[in-house]
């Protein structure tokens, strides 16, 4: 729940609020897929989109943003677009979320600075298209994605499809496995990989229903157990992007950023846009997909819980 010190920061949008107290589904949904994942209109319609798909399946959408140096729990239709439409957005995580707020700032949040907003509101569940992981060469470059550590320690169910693809999936693993997170595959052995259903790697563990991860999450509680779940949910068989295929796409992308030192919190968008165009608008097409598909999934999570 929101700490004391926290509500000067924070607007809760009073569908929102009122959902919260009355004890109803609620599901949180991040901004950096739309400041900082898709191109304009495309970002906006796809938002508004998954924002109707959670409420058709019973549940309350919050998209958590920064807007002007305010925390927004849930956005109105006019603060969504406006989000769609602004080109200086900052892309925050824990390092700068309070950065942000401090100087008046309006950022999109990752998935671990919306695993923070959404705890502090009370929201249990959280749905977005991919997490951040490990990077391929991290050995070299450490460059590893604060998702990770964010679900080791907040009390938040991330729906997924799997790690982002362009990430080394194996090592992601590794890291999410020594930090204690427990990463549940969706009806599926193997680990989804964003755009394909399948990663080169098996899933640590499979559960067949919303409500059988809903009962893992509140065993994990019951027992005392920190942290979040993540939840690998595999794109729909007819929107994926076949695996072998993407691998080309991605070292293309890949090699893009290395002549160019693209590095940092700039390294994913720039793939993200690369890969766009690599393949002719397919990932994005197979991205809003993905996304419509864990909202689902995670709204019928907050409902059983």
């Amino acid at each position: 729940m929101t700490p004391e010190s926290a509500r000067p920061f924070i607007d809760i949008h009073a569908p929102v609020a009122k959902a919260l107290t009355a004890g109803r589904p609620v599901v949180a949904l991040e901004s950096t897929i739309i400041t900082h994942g898709m191109p304009y209109p495309d970002n906006g319609a796809m938002a508004a989109n998954v924002e109707k798909i959670v409420a058709d399946e019973g549940a309350l959408p919050a998209t958590i943003a920064v807007v002007g140096g305010r925390i927004k729990i849930g956005l109105s239709d006019g603060e969504r677009e406006s989000l769609a439409l602004t080109g200086d957005a900052m892309k925050l995580s824990r390092a700068d979320l309070a950065f942000a707020v401090a100087e008046g700032r309006t950022g999109g949040t990752t998935v671990a600075a919306t695993m923070i907003a959404a705890h502090m509101a009370g929201i249990r569940v959280f749905a977005t298209g991919g997490i951040g992981g490990v990077h391929k060469g991290a050995e070299t470059s450490f460059d590893i994605s604060a998702d990770l550590d964010e679900l080791a320690r907040t009390p938040v169910i991330v729906v997924s499809a799997g790690p982002k693809a362009i990430l080394d999936i194996e090592k992601t693993l590794e890291v999410l496995e020594t930090r204690g997170v427990p990463v549940v595959a969706h009806r599926a052995e193997i680990m989804p990989a964003f755009w394909s259903r399948q990663s080169p790697c098996r899933a640590p563990l499979t559960l067949d229903s919303a409500t059988k991860i809903a009962q893992l999450f509140q065993t994990r509680q019951a027992l005392g157990l920190d942290g979040g779940m993540l939840v690998a949910n595999p794109v729909p068989q007819d929107a994926e992007i076949p695996a072998d295929e993407m691998a080309g796409y991605i070292e293309a992308a890949q090699k893009a950023a290395r002549a160019q030192n693209i590095t940092g919190k700039a390294v994913t968008p720039f793939l993200l846009s690369n890969i766009l165009e690599l393949t002719g608008g397919r990932s994005l097409r197979t991205n809003i997909a993905l996304v419509e598909n864990n909202a689902r999934l995670a709204a019928q999570i907050a409902k059983a819980l």
